[in-house]
C-alpha cells in the first residue's frame, strides 16, 4: 500500500477516503485476477477522466510491461517480422473501457429508442457487461442520471458497482458496493481530488499485477 500511503502524505484531506479506496483497489484486484473487466462512465471532467483511467489501465503507466515469453514466441511464429516488432513493443494492459465515446453507437441508440439519452451508458453496460465485471460511475454530485441507469443496469447483471464522488455522495455513494467521497463540495475541487484517487488506484493494480514483470 505505498502508493496509498503517498497519497496521504501529498493529499492529506484524502485520509478520510482511505479505506473506500483501499476497499476498491480490492474488488478490482478481484475483477482482473477472474478475467473480467472495467466499465467506466461519467459526464463532462468525470468523462474525460473516465478516458484517462482506461488509457492508464490499458497500457504501461510508470512500470514496463513487457509481453510473456511464451506470447512472444507465438507473435513471432505466426509473423516473423511482423511478430517480433509486436513481442518488443506490445504492453500488458487490464481490460478496461470507457463507455463516453462510442458515438456512433450512442447517437444511433438515442435516435432509435424514445428519451433515450439518459440510457446510452446503460445500454452498453447491457451489452459489454457480464457477471464478475466492476462499473465504476464517477459524478461529482452522485446524482447523474445517466450513470445511475448504469449502475443500475450493473447490479442487475451481477457486477459490481463502485462510486467516485464528491463529499455529499448523492444517490450514487448509497448504491454502489464502495464509494469514494473525496472531501469537497464544489465541482472542480471534488475533480482535482479525483485525478489523484484514481491514480493510486491504477498504480497500485500496476504494481500487483506487473511489478515482477
Amino acid at each position: 500500500m505505498n502508493y496509498l500511503n503517498q497519497l496521504i502524505d501529498r493529499y492529506q484531506s484524502l485520509d478520510a477516503c482511505k479505506e473506500s479506496i483501499e476497499q476498491s483497489y480490492k474488488i478490482l484486484i478481484e475483477c482482473f485476477k477472474n478475467g473480467n473487466k472495467l466499465l467506466v462512465a461519467g459526464n463532462g471532467g468525470s468523462c474525460a477522466d473516465s478516458e484517462h483511467i482506461v488509457g492508464e489501465l490499458m497500457k504501461g503507466f510508470v512500470l514496463p510491461r513487457k509481453c510473456s515469453a511464451e506470447f512472444a514466441e507465438k507473435l513471432k511464429k505466426i509473423d516473423g517480422t511482423r511478430g517480433a516488432e509486436l513481442a518488443d513493443k506490445l504492453q500488458g494492459g487490464l481490460p478496461a473501457i470507457a463507455l463516453t465515446d462510442h458515438q456512433g453507437l450512442n447517437t444511433a441508440f438515442i435516435n432509435d429508442v424514445q428519451n433515450g439519452g439518459l440510457l446510452t451508458y446503460a445500454q452498453q453496460v447491457y451489452g459489454y457487461g457480464k457477471e464478475g465485471d466492476v462499473f465504476l460511475g464517477i459524478s461529482t454530485s452522485g446524482n447523474s442520471k445517466n450513470v445511475m441507469n448504469a449502475a443500475v443496469v450493473a447490479k442487475a447483471m451481477g457486477m459490481k458497482v463502485l462510486g467516485l464522488t464528491g463529499a455529499k455522495g448523492g444517490e450514487l455513494a448509497s448504491f454502489a458496493d464502495v464509494a469514494i467521497k473525496v472531501p469537497e463540495t464544489e465541482t472542480y475541487k471534488i475533480q482535482e481530488l479525483h485525478l489523484p484517487v484514481y491514480h493510486c488506484l491504477c498504480l497500485m493494480l500496476e504494481e500487483e499485477f506487473f511489478g515482477n514483470t
